[in-house]
């Protein structure tokens, strides 16, 4: 496609875009009419200011406004950079193909984090799009990757005894206890704050995806041994406002990393099929409540899912749910 076909092209998308009452036809005539009168040559990326950078920056700030949370808006500004640094041009001339070739650079990605460098750039047009930045979306060709079906792990009631006589101290138990009777993402336990908490109730309020806060609730048992750990706390003057916090001073909240280092090291202490880690006791949460006989809708405002099809999952895998189901109503 020659520079004078490309530019009537990219008028026509315009005006289909941009008045979409119009005669296309017509307008189609009226614009090949008019470039006939001149000689058409399109810029190169050396002639074209590269933007990208730019770009980057007033949609991250878009989404700042919005209220994403500063771990969502880290995640996607490092795999734009990490995108525009692969294309190094102008983002009028990213292709549709510049797009398919930077995802498929590493054959060992998993599916799932290549769908999500694909979700984050789609996103990223789109908005650009939205915001009259640019003409049109090069991502939007590109459909979302089939997924694999993977069934949530869950701990077994058994497995779930052995986590717990495998913690050496308070510290631990307490981390166990509060993830399976909260249910909670890591970073919303990173957040928690001993305010919060009200122990009559054992509920608790937990900021969690898109800035928005919910209450989760505590177990006796959760209760019992979070009180057990803050009272050392206490006694060894930490005075941080976070519930979870370094040991040395100054006693700085704990962070994602560390805390997934704590249940590391319970993980390596026990002899189960599955490895322990945060999001594993969260799917162990939700399928022992589905197994309990929980509502779909009440476990989905406790994990803080926005769509109901995330909750969904858990039904799936509740095999235990399912045949005493069957008991009870099948004779």
């Amino acid at each position: 496609m020659n520079d004078a076909r490309q530019l009537l092209y990219e008028l026509e998308l315009a005006s289909k875009i941009y008045l979409p009452d119009a005669d296309h036809s017509q307008l189609k005539f009226l614009f090949e009419g008019i470039l006939q009168n001149y000689e058409i040559e399109k810029k190169n990326a050396d002639t074209i200011k590269n933007d990208f950078q730019e770009k980057i920056g007033l949609y991250i700030d878009a989404l700042s406004i919005e209220g994403f949370s500063a771990t969502t808006l880290k995640g996607y500004k490092e795999e734009l950079k990490l995108f525009s640094t692969y294309v190094q041009k102008p983002i009028a001339l990213v292709t549709t193909a510049d797009i398919r070739t930077y995802l498929g650079l590493n054959p060992n990605l998993k599916k799932g984090t290549i769908s999500k460098k694909l979700s984050v750039i789609k996103a990223f047009f789109t908005w650009l799009v939205l915001e009259e930045l640019l003409l049109h979306n090069p991502a939007s060709r590109i459909r979302p990757l089939k997924q694999e079906s993977r069934l949530p792990k869950a701990l077994t009631p058994l497995e779930m005894e052995d986590v717990r006589n495998c913690c050496k101290t308070l510290r631990e138990r307490a981390f166990i206890e509060l993830f399976f009777s909260t249910g909670c993402r890591i970073a919303e336990v990173s957040g928690m704050k001993k305010a919060d908490i009200d122990w009559n109730s054992g509920a608790l309020s937990v900021i969690g995806k898109g800035n928005k806060e919910r209450m989760v609730y505590l177990s006796p048992t959760a209760i019992f041994h979070l009180k057990a750990y803050l009272a050392l706390c206490e006694y060894e003057e930490n005075d941080s406002v976070y519930i979870f916090s370094t040991s040395r001073r100054p006693h700085r909240q704990l962070t994602p990393t560390a805390i997934r280092n704590e249940i590391q090291h319970v993980n390596d202490r026990c002899n189960i099929s599955k490895k322990l880690t945060p999001h594993v006791l969260r799917h162990t949460m939700a399928t022992t409540s589905l197994n309990n006989g929980i509502e779909l809708a009440d476990l989905q405002s406790l994990l803080g899912h926005v769509n109901p099809s995330t909750t969904l999952r858990y039904a799936k895998v509740s095999e235990e749910r399912k045949q005493s189901a069957h008991k009870k109503y099948v004779h």
